[in-house]
């Protein structure tokens, strides 16, 4: 419809507005008037009869409009002799039935496309978290709990655990830059990436650079950012790499150790090269990994969560469970922010301490929503 018959309709009844205003009290202007009238109506009429496509909502439109030319030209001619008709009001209450009937036949067309869309995002939510580890590795030598929270339907963080076996353990955590389903593609892309890598577990640096080179020329221009770290029970030590993103925060007793060794983000560069440090890694430690959700969640003066008070949190729940930990770090960070407007991933790792034999396996948990600590 659109332009179409805007224009000259419009402009027919502005010419019309006008010439009732001026001729009113001059009987030969209304003569005037309805040759106007009817001459625009006709340029209405043939503008109509343009060829616009295979448009249902134009053609109903179109049939209103012409009903209501009809009894507009019909109540103009009978005004050229002398003659006094109401039917005009008539064929506009049909045009108006016709606008109506389209727009509640587009609304209830956007109600089944949303239903539609909706089902489409549980599918794609679904695949995305069949992608996410189930479970937290089987070891003696580690507890872990994950807590994952997508601001949307799918959601562009990502994290996986690498067992080599009993005493070595990596941890991956990425964050796609956007958020939904771009963001949720991609991070399946960084899942195949970080799985054919596996052989580079040992050395984060190796493994992130792999990852770049596989990411490079297939996200169009977004990018990630991404943190491993593999913990080694049997030398007493962590290696730790990243590509642009938080980082790391170690707690040792009651001191927060932040560990930072970034490179360039992920998919960008292809000649990105990493480095790796190596800490030493004590009984008790506790290693906490997070997406920028985390400290960037903002409250309603529009100030940031912020590593400071995240190191303070960790600290203060030293004495808690990594489950309990986990958790009391999301509910505080949902009880800062004024609104999510970012996706929460955080990854709790305790280190008991190389173990003594195989009776001393125990099972760790891993939670994909953010849930109330229990005591």
């Amino acid at each position: 419809f659109g332009n179409v018959v805007a224009y000259p309709f419009g402009g027919v009844m502005m010419v019309l507005a006008l010439l009732a205003f001026l001729g009113a009290p001059i009987p030969r202007l209304h003569q005037v008037n309805n040759f106007v009238v009817i001459a625009g109506l006709l340029a209405v009429v043939f503008q109509s009869l343009r060829p616009v496509g295979n448009m249902k909502d134009f053609r109903v439109i179109r049939n209103g409009l012409f009903i209501f030319i009809a009894f507009a030209l019909w109540n103009n001619a009978l005004g050229l002799m002398g003659k006094q008709t109401r039917v005009e009001p008539y064929g506009f209450a049909v045009f108006l039935g016709c606008l109506g009937y389209v727009a509640v036949r587009r609304a209830i067309e956007r109600d089944q496309q949303w239903t539609e869309i909706q089902k489409e995002l549980d599918v794609a939510r679904r695949i995305q978290r069949s992608i996410l580890p189930g479970a937290f590795p089987l070891t003696a030598s580690f507890r872990g709990a994950a807590r994952y929270l997508p601001m949307n339907s799918v959601a562009g963080d990502f994290y996986d655990f690498v067992l080599v076996d009993e005493r070595r353990l990596g941890v991956l955590i990425a964050d796609v830059s956007g958020h939904g389903v771009p963001a949720a593609l991609i991070a399946s892309m960084v899942k195949l990436a970080a799985s054919s890598q596996r052989a580079a577990a040992d050395r984060p640096h190796d493994l992130l650079a792999a990852m770049n080179v596989t990411l490079c020329g297939n996200t169009q221009t977004q990018f990630v950012t991404a943190a491993y770290v593999q913990l080694d029970a049997e030398r007493g030590e962590l290696r730790y790499s990243a590509a642009a993103h938080p980082p790391m925060l170690l707690l040792r007793g009651r001191e927060v150790i932040s560990i930072e060794e970034n490179g360039l983000m992920l998919a960008l560069f292809p000649k990105a090269t990493y480095t790796c440090t190596v800490r030493t890694l004590e009984p008790g430690d506790r290693v906490v990994l997070y997406t920028d959700g985390i400290v960037e969640a903002a409250d309603t003066k529009d100030e940031p969560f912020g590593c400071e008070r995240l190191s303070h949190l960790i600290r203060t729940t030293s004495d808690c469970s990594h489950e309990e930990a986990a958790d009391r770090i999301i509910a505080s960070v949902q009880g800062w922010a004024a609104a999510q407007e970012d996706d929460l991933t955080v990854i709790v790792c305790d280190y008991l301490g190389a173990p003594v034999n195989a009776a001393d396996e125990a099972t760790g948990s891993i939670s994909r929503e953010a849930v109330p600590a229990v005591n």
